[in-house]
Protein backbone atom coordinates (compact mmCIF):
# COMPACT_ATOMS: atom_id res chain seq x y z
CA UNK A 1 0.00 0.00 0.00
CA UNK A 2 1.08 3.85 -0.71
CA UNK A 3 1.85 6.01 1.94
CA UNK A 4 -1.19 7.72 3.25
CA UNK A 5 -1.23 11.08 1.79
CA UNK A 6 -2.61 13.94 4.44
CA UNK A 7 -3.51 17.96 3.86
CA UNK A 8 -1.81 20.24 5.26
CA UNK A 9 -3.91 23.57 4.83
CA UNK A 10 -4.80 24.55 1.14
CA UNK A 11 -1.11 24.06 0.04
CA UNK A 12 0.38 21.11 1.03
CA UNK A 13 0.22 17.22 1.68
CA UNK A 14 1.94 15.52 4.33
CA UNK A 15 3.25 11.31 3.57
CA UNK A 16 3.49 9.00 6.57
CA UNK A 17 6.02 6.46 6.12
CA UNK A 18 7.56 3.57 8.61
CA UNK A 19 10.49 5.19 9.45
CA UNK A 20 13.29 7.87 8.51
CA UNK A 21 14.62 6.06 6.12
CA UNK A 22 11.82 5.75 4.50
CA UNK A 23 11.14 9.06 4.75
CA UNK A 24 14.26 9.70 2.64
CA UNK A 25 14.12 7.29 0.13
CA UNK A 26 10.48 9.12 -0.53
CA UNK A 27 11.87 12.57 -0.73
CA UNK A 28 14.54 11.93 -2.85
CA UNK A 29 12.49 9.90 -5.37
CA UNK A 30 10.12 12.93 -5.37
CA UNK A 31 12.70 15.17 -6.28
CA UNK A 32 14.44 13.46 -8.73
CA UNK A 33 11.46 13.22 -10.51
CA UNK A 34 10.72 17.07 -10.17
CA UNK A 35 7.45 16.52 -7.85
CA UNK A 36 5.43 20.25 -8.22
CA UNK A 37 6.15 21.16 -4.72
CA UNK A 38 8.62 24.26 -3.66
CA UNK A 39 9.29 22.22 -0.88
CA UNK A 40 9.80 18.84 0.01
CA UNK A 41 10.67 17.83 3.57
CA UNK A 42 11.58 14.66 4.86
CA UNK A 43 11.26 13.57 8.42
CA UNK A 44 11.41 10.70 11.37
CA UNK A 45 8.62 9.08 9.70
CA UNK A 46 7.14 11.66 7.21
CA UNK A 47 7.62 13.86 4.59
CA UNK A 48 5.96 17.43 3.90
CA UNK A 49 5.35 18.49 -0.01
CA UNK A 50 4.70 21.81 0.52
CA UNK A 51 3.59 24.95 -2.07
CA UNK A 52 1.21 22.97 -4.49
CA UNK A 53 -0.55 25.59 -6.65
CA UNK A 54 -3.41 23.92 -6.99
CA UNK A 55 -5.53 20.43 -7.93
CA UNK A 56 -3.28 19.02 -10.47
CA UNK A 57 -0.32 19.47 -8.14
CA UNK A 58 -2.16 17.52 -5.57
CA UNK A 59 -2.90 14.71 -8.08
CA UNK A 60 0.43 14.49 -9.27
CA UNK A 61 2.06 14.05 -5.55
CA UNK A 62 -0.67 11.36 -5.17
CA UNK A 63 0.32 9.63 -8.14
CA UNK A 64 4.19 9.92 -7.35
CA UNK A 65 3.39 8.27 -4.01
CA UNK A 66 1.80 5.72 -5.79
CA UNK A 67 4.36 4.83 -7.88
CA UNK A 68 7.41 4.83 -5.26
CA UNK A 69 8.22 2.04 -3.44
CA UNK A 70 10.23 1.33 0.51
CA UNK A 71 12.84 -0.81 -1.45
CA UNK A 72 13.19 2.33 -3.81
CA UNK A 73 17.58 2.96 -3.14
CA UNK A 74 18.27 6.17 -1.50
CA UNK A 75 20.47 7.95 -4.14
CA UNK A 76 24.29 9.03 -2.73
CA UNK A 77 25.47 12.54 -2.82
CA UNK A 78 29.12 13.51 -2.26
CA UNK A 79 31.10 12.13 0.80
CA UNK A 80 31.79 14.46 3.45
CA UNK A 81 34.51 13.83 5.95
CA UNK A 82 34.09 16.06 8.98
CA UNK A 83 37.91 16.38 10.79
CA UNK A 84 37.40 15.44 14.47
CA UNK A 85 39.13 16.01 17.52
CA UNK A 86 37.72 13.18 19.61
CA UNK A 87 38.05 14.79 23.45
CA UNK A 88 33.77 14.96 23.92
CA UNK A 89 32.85 15.18 27.69
CA UNK A 90 31.04 12.20 27.75
CA UNK A 91 33.56 10.25 25.96
CA UNK A 92 34.30 8.11 29.03
CA UNK A 93 30.54 7.30 29.59
CA UNK A 94 30.15 6.20 26.07
CA UNK A 95 32.96 4.09 25.89
CA UNK A 96 31.37 2.05 29.61
CA UNK A 97 28.07 1.78 27.44
CA UNK A 98 29.84 0.39 24.96
CA UNK A 99 31.71 -1.80 26.70
CA UNK A 100 34.94 -0.83 25.43
CA UNK A 101 37.44 2.53 25.80
CA UNK A 102 37.87 5.71 24.35
CA UNK A 103 39.80 4.50 21.20
CA UNK A 104 37.12 1.70 20.99
CA UNK A 105 34.78 4.30 20.44
CA UNK A 106 36.78 6.20 17.92
CA UNK A 107 37.37 3.22 16.26
CA UNK A 108 33.87 2.38 16.00
CA UNK A 109 32.47 5.70 15.32
CA UNK A 110 34.86 6.72 13.02
CA UNK A 111 33.95 3.60 11.11
CA UNK A 112 30.57 4.25 10.63
CA UNK A 113 29.55 5.44 7.19
CA UNK A 114 26.12 8.08 8.36
CA UNK A 115 23.40 8.99 5.98
CA UNK A 116 21.84 12.49 6.91
CA UNK A 117 18.64 11.57 6.92
CA UNK A 118 16.60 14.59 7.89
CA UNK A 119 17.51 18.59 9.15
CA UNK A 120 16.09 20.14 12.88
CA UNK A 121 16.29 21.96 15.74
CA UNK A 122 18.46 24.44 14.39
CA UNK A 123 19.82 25.08 10.61
CA UNK A 124 22.37 23.07 9.82
CA UNK A 125 21.64 20.52 12.11
CA UNK A 126 21.35 16.58 10.74
CA UNK A 127 19.77 14.45 11.91
CA UNK A 128 22.83 11.26 10.84
CA UNK A 129 21.18 7.48 10.45
CA UNK A 130 23.66 4.50 10.66
CA UNK A 131 24.65 3.43 13.86
CA UNK A 132 23.85 -0.11 14.99
CA UNK A 133 20.66 0.04 17.28
CA UNK A 134 23.22 -2.00 19.89
CA UNK A 135 24.97 1.04 20.46
CA UNK A 136 21.99 3.69 20.93
CA UNK A 137 22.87 5.93 24.14
CA UNK A 138 19.77 7.87 25.91
CA UNK A 139 20.06 11.82 26.25
CA UNK A 140 21.39 13.41 28.99
CA UNK A 141 19.21 13.02 32.16
CA UNK A 142 19.94 17.29 32.67
CA UNK A 143 20.58 19.00 29.18
CA UNK A 144 23.84 21.26 29.36
CA UNK A 145 22.70 25.15 29.29
CA UNK A 146 25.39 25.86 26.48
CA UNK A 147 26.98 23.21 24.16
CA UNK A 148 29.31 24.46 21.69
CA UNK A 149 29.37 24.64 17.89
CA UNK A 150 30.85 21.96 16.20
CA UNK A 151 30.47 19.56 19.38
CA UNK A 152 29.68 16.09 18.46
CA UNK A 153 27.28 14.08 19.81
CA UNK A 154 24.52 11.00 20.17
CA UNK A 155 21.07 10.52 21.11
CA UNK A 156 19.60 7.60 20.82
CA UNK A 157 21.31 5.76 17.88
CA UNK A 158 21.17 9.38 15.89
CA UNK A 159 24.37 11.14 15.60
CA UNK A 160 24.69 14.79 14.83
CA UNK A 161 27.30 18.21 14.97
CA UNK A 162 25.05 21.90 16.85
CA UNK A 163 26.02 24.17 14.05
CA UNK A 164 25.96 26.76 16.64
CA UNK A 165 26.14 27.00 20.25
CA UNK A 166 22.88 26.31 21.84
CA UNK A 167 21.31 23.76 25.04
CA UNK A 168 21.54 20.02 24.18
CA UNK A 169 21.22 16.99 25.48
CA UNK A 170 23.14 14.39 23.74
CA UNK A 171 26.27 12.73 24.77
CA UNK A 172 29.24 14.67 23.28
CA UNK A 173 31.93 12.66 21.72
CA UNK A 174 34.27 15.32 20.07
CA UNK A 175 34.21 18.29 18.07
CA UNK A 176 34.33 19.43 14.22
CA UNK A 177 35.56 22.74 12.77
CA UNK A 178 33.52 22.13 9.77
CA UNK A 179 30.72 24.73 8.90
CA UNK A 180 27.29 22.81 9.17
CA UNK A 181 25.36 26.40 7.84
CA UNK A 182 26.06 28.95 5.47
CA UNK A 183 23.44 31.00 3.84
CA UNK A 184 26.52 31.92 1.28
CA UNK A 185 26.34 28.51 0.05
CA UNK A 186 24.62 28.15 -3.27
CA UNK A 187 22.47 25.44 -4.65
CA UNK A 188 19.41 24.30 -6.13
CA UNK A 189 15.66 22.73 -5.10
CA UNK A 190 16.95 19.38 -7.44
CA UNK A 191 20.03 19.43 -4.91
CA UNK A 192 22.63 20.01 -7.21
CA UNK A 193 25.17 22.17 -5.24
CA UNK A 194 26.14 21.26 -2.11
CA UNK A 195 23.64 24.29 -0.74
CA UNK A 196 23.53 26.14 3.13
CA UNK A 197 23.57 23.00 4.50
CA UNK A 198 26.68 21.04 4.61
CA UNK A 199 24.95 17.94 5.41
CA UNK A 200 21.48 18.00 3.57
CA UNK A 201 19.46 14.62 3.23
CA UNK A 202 20.69 11.98 1.51
CA UNK A 203 24.54 12.91 2.15
CA UNK A 204 26.81 10.34 3.36
CA UNK A 205 29.17 11.58 6.04
CA UNK A 206 32.15 10.02 7.61
CA UNK A 207 33.86 11.45 10.71
CA UNK A 208 37.53 11.46 10.28
CA UNK A 209 40.17 11.47 13.59
CA UNK A 210 41.87 14.94 13.39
Amino acid sequence: MPPSLLPVGPTALLAEVADAGQALSLALFARAAAVPALEVVPAAATVLFDGLAGPDDVAAVHRLVADWSPAVRVAEGDLVELPTTYDGADLDDVAERWGTDRDGVVARHAGTTFVAAFCGFAPGFAYLDGLPADLAVPRLDTPRTRVPAGSVGLAGAWCGVYPTGSPGGWRLLGRTDAVLWDPARAGDREGRGRGPALLAPGTPVRFVPA
